[in-house]
């Protein structure tokens, strides 16, 4: 990138400003600005463009805009519907009740679809597409339009597992990819620059794990029985940008740079990590 600073990086937001008036900006703490936008496509099409002009910048988890009416805190509800095939319609209402989802209506289309009607909180919508879209095999339609300010309803689960996070700071390669492999999904390919605290896979468990991608076979004059078989590595799942601020929790950021989306924890060391936590 060639736009890095904080300084620049407010001279774009309030450029912005002028022309999109949907978005509205508060400047946080440490250097951070605060952007408020009509959802993740909304922001996630400015800090794409920030990208293509050269700027870097990290960004947290979206978070609902909430209101205080009355005295008491209230969440926007929104009404979500879905157009899939009926194979299909038991897992996207499992799906979508993990997320505070109830179903107001359930009517069979004449093309062998089914169309699902929700009221949800807005926050049960972050990263909802995608997981339908998996979980459909591509066939599900979505769509939401927002219905009324309502209580706060109770706290959503982590929708996802832990994080495998690298180690140490070095160039990842096929030995140490291949032990991360057996752990769960990597989202990085051999010769891939990493630090460490950056997150490289997606763990098979619900808590996060340090490896160490860097880590190479170690050389003896020794051979012994497959030993010396080949390694065969499972291509790395790719994310877009909104599927990556999608991905993120609380603790995790997205470093947007113009060449590379890359996932990073906020404590980068590992032993920082853990002491915050306690």
């Amino acid at each position: 990138g060639t736009q890095l600073t904080s300084q620049k990086i407010y001279e774009r937001i309030i450029k912005e400003l002028e022309v999109n008036v949907s978005l509205k900006m508060t400047p946080g703490e440490n250097n951070e600005y605060i952007l408020w936008g009509r959802g993740e496509l909304h922001l996630s099409v400015f800090i794409e463009n920030l990208r293509r002009e050269g700027f870097e910048l990290q960004v947290s988890k979206p978070q609902v805009i909430t209101k205080n009416i009355d005295g008491q805190t209230q969440e926007p509800v929104e009404e979500l519907t879905v157009d899939v095939k009926s194979d299909f319609s038991s897992a996207v209402t499992g799906e979508v009740g993990k997320r505070k989802g109830l179903m107001t209506s359930q009517t069979e289309n004449e093309d062998g679809t089914t169309r699902l009607m929700f009221e949800i909180p807005t926050r049960g919508l972050l990263g909802l597409r995608n997981n339908l879209l998996t979980l459909s095999r591509g066939s599900a339609v979505v769509s939401s339009i927002f219905l009324r300010f309502a209580p706060m309803s109770g706290a959503i689960a982590q929708m996802r597992n832990g994080v495998l996070t690298a180690s140490e700071t070095g160039k990842a390669v096929a030995y140490g990819l291949n032990n991360a492999q057996e752990r769960g999904i990597t989202f990085i390919s051999p010769q891939t620059n990493v630090y460490e605290g950056m997150i490289v896979g997606l763990h098979a468990r619900e808590n996060d794990l340090d490896v160490n991608v860097t880590k190479e076979k170690k050389q003896s004059n020794v051979r012994s029985s497959g030993n010396d078989d080949a390694i065969n590595l499972t291509p790395p799942t790719l994310f877009s940008l909104e599927q990556c601020i999608d991905f993120l929790e609380d603790d995790e950021l997205l470093e947007a740079t113009p060449k590379s989306l890359r996932l990073r924890k906020r404590i980068l060391n590992a032993n920082q990590r853990a002491k915050s936590k306690k």
